[in-house]
């Protein structure tokens, strides 16, 4: 039998028909395995009766722990309020809809054991919808140029890492937390394992557009500046051609003693730049409304139950 603890973190979030049958997927691929174990469950202020299971299933499975919400904060914020309770030596992250495979996290805590930190799982084929499928594709992009990721290894909630790891991640108090921006600022030392995706047990995923976008901003505002310098180097370039611009009508003024013609196009100048500079306004706003919240002491979660 392995001494070591794993802790299994999973953010909940409309799930009550899913939870029983995860749960208890969760309980037989570590018996099998024969891994100590911890199941924690951490209910996002689900409005359907996702605590209520968990409050039930606790009283059957004396692995699980569940944590109440009072707000809901998010996937990321959900899980560091799960990882506060963690005392697993290896911890694991997965979603809570059946699409990863418990038996599956045997391939990425060996990965641990050989001496990895972190360990992610790739997806052999994804059973998403085709927008989410070029969405991640394109954040996967990004997060290679902002974080220095190796563009081959793919940011997969379902994952493990050390207890050392979890530890340097909880020193981030900060309310906007991007749990594999925080991962990779503390360690390269990373694999991953090719696994199996399912399609989803029931009802329809909780990360759309909207929460999508919100989780690209937070990588990109949160681990990298680059927006900024692009917003300078933007600045600074329609600056130049526009000094450019008023030297060549000044110039043909002076010279031909006419008023230069084509308005319509001047005006569409114009708004082109008035339009980039709004969006250059709205990045760097974007910084100083989380730098406000941070120093206001917004809070990552705030806990109401445990069982």
């Amino acid at each position: 039998m392995d001494n070591q603890l794993i802790s299994i973190v999973i953010p909940v979030y409309r799930s009550e028909d899913i939870l029983p049958i995860l749960t208890s997927n969760i309980c037989k691929a570590m018996k099998k395995m024969k891994f100590k174990y911890e199941i924690i469950l951490v209910c996002d202020a689900s409005p359907d009766l996702s605590w209520l299971t968990i409050k039930k299933l606790s009283k059957k499975f004396p692995q699980i722990k569940g944590l109440l919400l009072r707000t809901n904060v998010g996937q990321h914020n959900a899980l560091m309020a799960g990882f506060s309770k963690a005392r697993g030596e290896i911890i694991v992250t997965m979603d809570d809809d059946l699409q990863h495979s418990p038996e599956d996290s045997i391939l990425l805590i060996n990965k641990i054991k050989d001496g990895y930190d972190v360990a992610y799982g790739k997806f052999k084929k994804r059973n998403h919808s085709r927008w989410k499928v070029l969405g991640s594709f394109f954040n996967n992009l990004i997060a290679s140029f902002l974080l220095k990721k190796p563009l081959n290894l793919y940011f997969s909630p379902f994952r493990a890492f050390s207890s050392e790891i979890k530890d340097d991640i909880l020193l981030y108090h900060g309310p906007f937390c991007y749990i594999d921006g925080l991962i990779f600022s503390c360690t390269k030392n990373i694999a991953s394992v090719e696994i199996n995706h399912f399609e989803r047990r029931s009802g329809s995923g909780s990360y759309g557009l909207k929460k999508s976008i919100s989780l690209y901003l937070r990588m990109t505002t949160g681990f990298s500046i680059f927006p900024l310098r692009l917003s300078s180097f933007l600045g600074f370039f329609f600056s130049i051609t526009g000094f450019i611009l008023a030297f060549y009508f000044l110039l043909q003024k002076l010279l031909y003693n006419n008023t230069p013609q084509g308005w319509t196009s001047l005006i569409i100048v114009v708004l082109i730049v008035a339009g980039i500079q709004m969006l250059l306004l709205g990045v760097i706003g974007e910084y100083v409304g989380r730098i406000f919240l941070t120093l206001n002491g917004k809070k990552q979660y705030s806990i109401s139950k445990i069982v």
